[in-house]
């Protein structure tokens, strides 16, 4: 599997920093039948921060109003996907830093069976010069 980026959605919102308040999240959205590609937590200012990467916008959207969260407004991100080796991640970092983007963040793991996965965000000025420099579609 050759690697692929793309450019998608996210939504973040705050939550108490409370054992169980992510799993009543995800399985609030889970019996809405909300798929995420991706969920990201950490803690922020005493509270926590949870990201959610939908695979259905609108499903997700129609889901967190009947739920009463209150999610950001539609942010992107960018999500990898591809065939696990050493330096498949520093090959997409490199490429940004050679036309001096800068990543906020990152989360990558190995996905078993030789593949891996990652998201990471750029600043919104930035998002559509790493588009093109990394071909995410």
């Amino acid at each position: 599997m050759a690697t692929t980026i793309r450019k998608t959605a996210y939504f973040s919102m705050q939550t108490p920093n409370r054992a169980g308040q992510g799993a009543g999240l995800l399985h609030g959205l889970a019996k809405h039948g909300v798929n995420l590609l991706a969920f990201t937590g950490f803690p922020n200012a005493g509270r926590a921060q949870v990201d959610f990467i939908p695979e259905d916008l609108a499903e997700f959207t129609r889901a967190a109003r009947r739920m009463g969260l209150k999610i950001s407004k539609r942010k992107t991100v960018f999500w990898v996907r591809g065939t696990d080796r050493p330096g498949a991640i520093a090959a997409i970092c490199d490429k940004l830093a050679k036309v001096r983007i800068n990543m906020i963040a990152m989360d990558a793991v190995s996905a078993g069976g030789g593949r891996y996965g990652a998201i990471f965000w750029v600043k919104p000025k930035d998002v559509a010069k790493a588009s093109r420099v990394l071909g995410a579609r």
